[in-house]
């Protein structure tokens, strides 16, 4: 089934766009969302393990990049750009981050002659815990290489003060972790949109910096970022431990982010353009579950 779009611009000779339409990146989240159940997991496992490195490698460029800058505005962008790498290794290398697939499953389970299944869950569950212990390796890796000098550590501090502010408000506060959570996710919900809209790898890299630097300015809670500027900071010996950082931050912070990206971003624009999907995406073998 041609879209009436493409139709048009083939009629009227325009050149080859470069990027995909809304339906078609709904489309290939379905695509992307099935092929994760496919894989064995150990698979699964690897590719968590790799995002949550990954995501943690953002954190620590998003506090090298913005070191020593006492202007907000360049402050935010740099630390904004830092983080922004982290996820366009996620991307491009396949890795499986947690919010990610926030965005991915619940499209692919819409369109599922399935529902919550217990395959997705258990993927859900080691995507989570792969996130964690990636983060955690490289927290250790960092200390244990003693690379980074008292400057890092100082502005590093800056960032869990932010990131923590949030549990002297007490069960309020850890509503708005919630609420910042969804904003988190939602940004980087589009920062997955925007980059498989692209049909190259610089419009795919611009494409998540855009989003993701708002995200970063905003000190907005995205649960596996946290995990990483957590495990860097509590190996190194700060005041927070992790009963705190995981009850009064990660989970509430990992709630919105399920409803920001799953939500917001997956189903409502699933929803929207469900006219427009081609079934042949929706083609399941019963064998597959």
């Amino acid at each position: 089934m041609k879209n009436k779009n493409e139709k048009f611009e083939q009629d009227h000779q325009y050149p080859n766009r470069q990027y995909y339409f809304p339906e078609q990146i709904i489309e290939s989240f379905i695509l992307k969302g099935k092929e994760t159940q496919q894989m064995t997991k150990r698979a699964q496992f690897i590719l968590s393990i790799m995002a949550g490195a990954f995501i943690s490698f953002g954190a620590l460029a998003s506090v090298l990049l913005s070191a020593n800058i006492k202007v907000d505005g360049y402050f935010h962008l740099f630390s904004g750009i830092g983080f922004a790498m982290g996820y366009a290794m996620i991307f491009l290398s396949g890795s499986i981050l947690f919010t990610e697939i926030n965005v991915l499953l619940p499209s692919y389970i819409l369109y599922s002659k399935y529902w919550i299944s217990k395959k997705v869950l258990q993927f859900w569950l080691v995507c989570y815990l792969g996130n964690f212990l990636g983060a955690l390796f490289v927290g250790f890796l960092l200390n244990l290489s003693g690379s980074l000098d008292k400057d890092f550590y100082e502005g590093l501090l800056g960032f869990m003060e932010k990131k923590m502010q949030f549990t002297e408000r007490g069960t309020w506060g850890w509503f708005q972790v919630l609420f910042s959570g969804i904003l988190a996710n939602w940004l980087i919900g589009m920062a997955a949109v925007l980059a498989t809209a692209a049909r190259d790898v610089a419009g795919k890299i611009l494409g998540i910096f855009l989003p993701v630097i708002i995200f970063e300015s905003g000190n907005f809670q995205h649960a596996v970022a946290n995990m990483g500027y957590f495990s860097i900071t509590v190996l190194e010996g700060f005041t927070y431990n992790w009963s705190e950082l995981i009850f009064f931050n990660i989970i509430p912070a990992s709630i919105g982010n399920l409803i920001g990206g799953g939500i917001l971003v997956s189903l409502l624009l699933s929803f929207a353009f469900k006219e427009n999907i081609d079934t042949h995406v929706l083609d399941e073998e019963l064998d597959d579950h």
